[in-house]
Order: C-alpha cells, then structure tokens, then sequence
C-alpha cells in the first residue's frame, strides 16, 4: 500500500471516521449568482451531459441555504472554503476599516501581489495539503479575489490577468508560471473564445425569460431586435468581453481540463483537489438582471460547456475516482427596475453624506464617517474618543437615524452584536455576519428587492432573502449515488463533508457537520 495512503487512513481512524471508499480527485465548482431554482427552471434545454445528469443521477439537496445576511462572493467563498460562519472566518467583504489607523484594508492586497494575507480560518485546500504534503490542490477562477479566498494559503492558484487576459498567479503562491499554462498564454489562447458578438445559442422561441438587452437572437437581424433601446454594457477590454460574455466560463472551465492532465489529478491513490470559481456568471446577473435572456443563454452555454468538461474528467480519472459538487456562491436579487413603479436603489454616498451631517449637528463639526460598503458603516472612533464620547451610543444614535432612510429594514449598532446574542429572526443572520475586528459600526438590512446603487448593476446579492440565500448543492461520482434529499442544509456542511470524503480531519475552524447521505456518520 502507498504509505501517504497508509497514513491517511490511520489519520481518519484517529479522528474516528470510518473507512469508505474515497474519490482521488474532488471538483468543486461554483457557480457565481445561481439561485436554487435555477436548474429546474431551464432543465427543459439543457442537453443529457450536463446539469441534467448531475440533478438525475446525483446527490441533489434541493433546500441548501447560507445561514447570513452577508452573501457576497468573497464571504460565501470563504465559507464553501472554511466551513465556517463569517463571524469564524471573518471574511466580511472585499475591505473594511482598521479603526486604529482609519485605513482602509484590501482582503487579498499585499507586497507579493495577490495572497491570503488577511486570512484566519484554515481552507480546505490548506487542510488537505497539511495532512496530505503528496496531494495537488488546484484552483482556478477569473477573478484574483475568488481564487485567493477559495484556495487560501495554499496550492496551484491561477486566475486572468486583466490586461492581456493572459493566466495568471503571483509571487505570493509562486515565482512563475507552469510552462504549459506559459504557452497557453504566449499563443493568446484565451483571446479564441471571445466573439465579436453574443449570439443566442438557441431560437428565441425556446427562451423562457424575455427581457432582451446586448444579446443577438439566432435567427434575426440586429435590427430587427425588440431591445426597446436597452443595449447598454459596453465592453472596453477583452478580459470584460470575457467577464461579461459566456466565454469566460468556458475559458475556465478549459484551463481546468488542462490542469487535470498536465498535474495528473486522480492519477494515484493519494486525494486531489479542484476548484473551479465561475465568476462570469455573477457578471452577468449583475449586468443584466435575472429576467435576461442574457442569463437564460449564459446557462445553456454553461451546461455545454459542463458536459464537455465531465466527459473529459470522467475519461481522465479511471473507473469512476471522481467526485464533483456544483453549487454557488449566493443568489441574486429581482432587477431592481421589474415590474416596479420606482427603481428601489440604495444610494450610500448619499446616506454617507447624510450620517455625516448628522453627526455634526449632534457633536460638532469633524469627519465622522470614515468609509461605507456592503451595508456596513464606518465612524471614526479617534474622533470620538477625542470629543469624549460614548462609542456605543454614538453607533445607536446612528443606527436610530437609519431606520429613517427608504429601503432600510433594519439597522445594528456593532456595541448590539458584541453583547448580545440573537438566537432567531434577522437579528441573527446579521449576527452571523458580524466579525467584531473588522464589521462596521453600523450594519444595515434592506428590504426586499432592494439593492446599493452601483454602476452597470441591475441585481445584486449581499442580503438575507431566499433570492440570495438558497442556493443549488449537487453531489456527483464516486459516492454520490441519486438521491434527493429536501431537508435544509446549511453551506458550512460542504467542506467538512468534503474533507471527510477526502479522508481528512475537516478545516479547523468547521462549525457544520458533514453531510450524513454522503459519509458514514
């Protein structure tokens, strides 16, 4: 027997995890912006090889939720990666405020480029290769900050260069490239996949969605087209007409299937792992709004796109030693403008502005808000303290005061999560949200189908509401057999669920328990 084999069986039975028949190579792959519905939704056009085989001949959890409020790509990737609330992890966006020094800090910036500089909880991909230094781990998405978050400290970690759309990594993970991807990039080989045009894949008649922006309908002139003037994304660059398009999942998707074979991922005995971040997808929602034809065809050419990706991986990996999970990031609210008789848009530079006038009024004249972001709010605890202050009525009065803007639901205060503990309702999520290091002073909710308002953005996610929140969860390969499976989950299950299957101690900062229908328990 291998002996890191040997090793990693005695390591699962120290850990008191029976013995089961183990996949050499997991995939995970996440899809930006997909709802829970969604698969159901188009099943009716998706071809045999893809989501239709994964939903038919799977493990399918048809009632998986992120347990927050905060669910933006980097929290929820973190939470996939880590399988821990962002209250553990304490990814709670992008950025926030260090409150000593007023600075803003980037969550993946740092002297060697792109890393895992503001990381706490160990990743899956970090677990593996702890106790597993033999494994591959592998991962691959369009943006730096989904791979950073997704792989963390660890593993082969690549993503596209916004200038030349060339595969990239940083000296943070390693001083250079493999040669293959090197000459993937000196061919521009990612410049093939971007058309002119988007073009539907199908008729129009077979498309269930009808809001039509940029898209070309098979079959029609451009002019001839129902837009009602709505074409409105220019796209400047080749890495936007690979964001923004279609193209960009399939751009992934084939380094991927490069990666499997040049690494040899599956090949041994010892586990792999993959993961596949699919960021066009939120891009899209975001730009064209779920209602989209755009939307509708981006999944069409996304399960193509699938098959072709399965195929390849179930030929690669012998005798069925793979296992792949789909699932997403979050959801994505309505358009803020469907059906509505005014666009229910929140406008935080100007709520900023307002806070700010209000505490002038309140305490003298003095810049007291520092920053604002995905419904956090930021006050300058120098400048209180200077004046005397009370830090935790300072963030009441605030908090008080935003209940008075429209589409704020609720508003609160950080001093409330910090010695209070919320056991059920919204309060709770938001709870679940809160990293006390790093959370803003004054957290908002806004009511449903509200959104910031942002720049080519017509849907956005970031909210506690089931558009957001629920998402798919499929299970397919080595033991993964069909099955549905309607009982609520909650997405820190997945990590632990996969080191299990992998044969490791789950991340150490796990609070969910892995999946009983999948693992012996």
């Amino acid at each position: 027997m291998n002996t890191r084999l040997f090793l990693l069986l005695i390591t699962a039975l120290a850990a008191g995890h029976p013995i089961t028949a183990q996949p050499r190579l997991i995939v995970q792959i996440v899809v930006g912006s997909m709802r829970a519905g969604d698969l159901d939704r188009y099943a009716a056009n998706f071809d045999e090889g893809g989501f239709r085989l994964l939903t038919e001949r799977g493990t399918v959890y048809s009632d998986a939720r992120y347990d927050y409020q905060q669910t933006t790509t980097p929290v929820s990737l973190a939470t996939l990666a880590t399988g821990a609330m962002p209250s553990t992890h304490g990814v709670i966006g992008p950025r926030w405020v260090d409150y000593t020094t007023n600075r803003t800090v980037n969550l993946i910036d740092g002297r060697k480029g792109p890393g895992a500089y503001q990381r706490i909880a160990p990743t899956l991909t970090e677990t593996l290769l702890q106790q597993s230094p033999e494994s591959h781990a592998v991962t691959i998405a369009a943006e730096a900050m989904s791979a950073v978050v997704t792989a963390g400290r660890g593993g082969e970690v690549f993503w596209l260069d916004s200038t030349r759309c060339d595969w990239i990594t940083s000296p943070y993970y390693a001083e250079k490239l493999p040669e293959w991807i090197e000459r993937s990039n000196h061919e521009r080989y990612n410049l093939s996949y971007i058309g002119l045009e988007w073009r539907s894949l199908l008729e129009k008649g077979r498309y269930l969605n009808t809001r039509q922006h940029d898209i070309v309908l098979a079959g029609r002139n451009r002019k001839e087209e129902d837009t009602n003037g709505q074409g409105r994304l220019k796209l400047g660059s080749d890495y936007e007409r690979l964001l923004y398009t279609p193209a960009g999942n399939t751009a992934v998707l084939g380094l991927a299937k490069q990666a499997i074979a040049q690494y040899r991922l599956g090949a041994d005995e010892v586990p792999d792992l993959l993961n596949i971040c699919l960021d066009s997808p939120r891009r899209i929602a975001e730009a064209y709004g779920p209602e989209s034809i755009e939307v509708e065809d981006m999944y069409y050419r996304l399960d193509r796109d699938l098959a072709d990706f399965l195929t390849f991986l179930f030929a690669q990996v012998k005798e069925g030693n793979a296992l792949v999970v789909v699932t997403s990031d979050h959801g994505t609210s309505p358009s803020y403008d469907a059906g509505l008789e005014e666009a229910e848009r929140f406008n935080s530079r100007q709520f900023e502005v307002i806070v700010n006038g209000f505490l002038n009024v309140r305490y003298g004249t003095g810049n007291w808000v520092v920053a604002y972001g995905d419904k956090s709010l930021w006050l300058n605890h120098n400048l209180i303290y200077e004046r005397g202050l009370n830090l935790a009525e300072v963030q009441n009065e605030v908090a008080i005061f935003a209940m008075q803007f429209s589409g704020v639901s609720h508003a609160l205060a950080a001093s409330a999560m910090r010695t209070s503990y919320f056991g059920s309702g919204y309060a709770r999520k938001m709870q679940n949200s809160f990293y006390p290091r790093r959370s803003g002073d004054v957290i908002l909710n806004l009511m449903p189908g509200w959104i910031e308002e942002q720049e080519r953005c017509w849907s956005m996610s970031g909210s506690m509401y089931g558009y957001d929140t629920e998402v798919p969860l499929l299970f397919y390969g080595k033991g993964a057999g069909p099955l549905r499976v309607n009982r609520r989950v909650e997405m820190t299950s997945v990590a632990p669920t996969l080191a299990r299957m992998a044969g490791v101690r789950e991340p150490a900062a796990t609070e969910g328990n892995a999946l009983e229908e999948l693992v012996d328990m």
